[in-house]
């Protein structure tokens, strides 16, 4: 806003009756003036206040007039506008429209031709390919099972990891409805978005957990909205296997959340590790954001692990919005000075921009970790030569086991690889389909007692899935390092490259 100034008042009468009026209407006036800065300044400053507190989990009241079931699709409703990546086929998405169309209309028949025509335009869209799966179903006896994406047009992060978790369910879904479903039972697949705002995650469950034909669901994305919600699943006993959520807490905190993905508790013990034994350096700071579930408990879990391997964490730093004073110069150069040797950046998705900020402010001077939202294109295309050498610890990397089934597979459904937010969803709705198989009759609670079984396993990308007691699965953690690379599959000449 514009600075203003009263004007300055130069009394030269020294006659009381004339100067008094004057002050008295140029008071008011200031009054009036300064009130009306007052209003406007509040204003832009609680507007200022709520976008700052916006976050994946920390979010403003979702509206009281959201609509639930707008949000809930089997085919019937365009969750997801636009599936096609860097670009746009029109043929495709009118193709699409009117298969969802003729699906809201119960006309599954000419919804399988809509959509059989869209794929055959676009490969890679995921909601299609789950929407032609569950029109072949049509109204035949069905097990379903709901997934639980982050689908916020206005966030990009958003689309990307909602897009990467639809491949892992849609790859499940259509290999075992292809070769004759489970038991002879097709599996139908239920979409449901949440924005990963942890308020709308809760009603979105009650929706869920409400609808007697949904058997379990995989979701949510971020730790935060995982256990908003946990408890409205536990009360409809609604099993939830989460494929990407890792805050420590989610640990034995009911037994009807199972994951696939590995705990920060692994995964900070891993950077550990490689940082005691392979860097062989002891101090480090760490950058993380006190909002997001994920990264305090990164943050708690990495400090605690290097302070039993061999080191300590000597700075702690706020990964804060660039657009509220976040200087990552003065971050880098404080953490030199308190002595660190290595930074770790405990980011999570919505602190990318500013992570790569650090990186490059950084310039190779400390050695960089990171977890697992670090692995995404931006940290690529934004921290360029300055990134090289830093490593993430992730749960799956494509290229640690190129010949299996699963990349195989992958690779022809979709003409493009696939991450490990795909990986390790396909692993979960694998654990529902094997839960599924061995249940002549299955119910929400014998999904829950197959899945919990000592001798439960399934198949996965790579191991076979199990599960602990605790609910977390055997997944063991993957160290990648950002390195350039000629032809790189990014397109941008760096790549995540797997630690042997």
């Amino acid at each position: 806003m514009p600075d203003y100034q009263l004007p300055i008042i130069n009394a030269m009468s020294n006659h009381k009756k004339e100067i008094l009026p004057t002050l008295v209407s140029l008071a008011i006036a200031g009054c009036v003036i300064a009130g009306g800065l007052w209003f406007a300044g509040n204003f832009f400053k609680q507007k200022k206040s709520v976008d700052r507190t916006s976050s994946p989990n920390s979010s403003p009241s979702p509206s009281p007039n959201i609509n639930v079931e707008d949000r809930i699709s089997f085919g019937d409703k365009m969750l997801i506008k636009q599936e096609e990546v860097n670009q746009t086929s029109p043929e495709f998405q009118a193709a699409k429209q009117r298969g969802i169309t003729a699906m809201a209309q119960g006309n599954y028949q000419q919804a399988i031709q809509e959509f059989e025509t869209a794929i055959g335009k676009y490969r890679n869209a995921p909601e299609t390919l789950i929407y032609l799966n569950n029109a072949r179903i049509g109204d035949k006896k069905s097990y379903a099972i709901a997934v639980v994406p982050p689908i916020d047009p206005s966030v990009n992060y958003n689309i990307d990891s909602a897009l990467t978790i639809l491949r892992g369910i849609a790859q499940a879904q259509d290999e075992v409805n292809q070769s004759g479903g489970i038991n002879g039972v097709p599996l139908k697949v239920i979409i449901a978005n949440d924005d990963d705002d942890a308020k709308i995650a809760k009603q979105i469950a009650a929706a869920l957990a409400k609808d007697s034909q949904i058997l379990g669901a995989i979701g949510h994305y971020s730790s935060g909205t995982t256990l908003a919600a946990k408890d409205v699943y536990d009360a409809e006993k609604l099993t939830v296997i989460s494929s990407t959520s890792t805050a420590v807490k989610i640990t034995n905190s009911s037994p009807f959340l199972f994951r696939t993905v590995p705990s920060d508790y692994a995964a900070a013990r891993k950077l550990a590790d490689y940082m005691c034994k392979t860097l062989k350096k002891k101090n480090a700071s760490v950058f993380y954001s006190p909002e997001s579930a994920y990264s305090q408990s990164l943050k708690d879990e990495f400090a605690t692990a290097l302070g039993a391997e061999c080191g300590k964490v000597v700075d702690e730093q706020i990964l804060s919005k660039s657009s509220v004073g976040f200087d990552a110069y003065k971050g880098v150069k404080q953490a030199i000075d308190r002595g660190a040797e290595v930074i770790m950046l405990a980011a999570p998705d919505d602190r990318l921009d500013e992570a790569a900020q650090v990186i490059q402010n950084n310039n190779k001077r400390l050695s960089l970790l990171g977890g697992d939202a670090l692995y995404h294109n931006k940290i690529l295309k934004n921290g360029l030569d300055e990134a090289t050498g830093m490593v993430l610890a992730v749960a799956w990397h494509i290229n640690s086991n190129p010949n299996s089934k699963f990349v195989q597979n992958s690779r022809q459904l979709w003409s493009a690889d696939v991450d490990w937010n795909t990986a390790m969803t396909y692993n979960a709705a694998e654990a529902f389909i094997e839960a599924l198989r061995r249940n002549n009759n299955p119910t929400r609670v014998s999904i829950k007692d197959t899945l919990a079984a000592t001798d439960f396993s399934a198949p996965g990308v790579s191991d076979r899935i199990q599960f602990l007691p605790s609910g977390d699965s055997n997944t063991p953690v993957q160290l990648v390092e950002i390195r350039a690379v000629e032809n790189s599959r990014s397109l941008t000449g760096y790549d995540f490259v797997p630690i042997k």
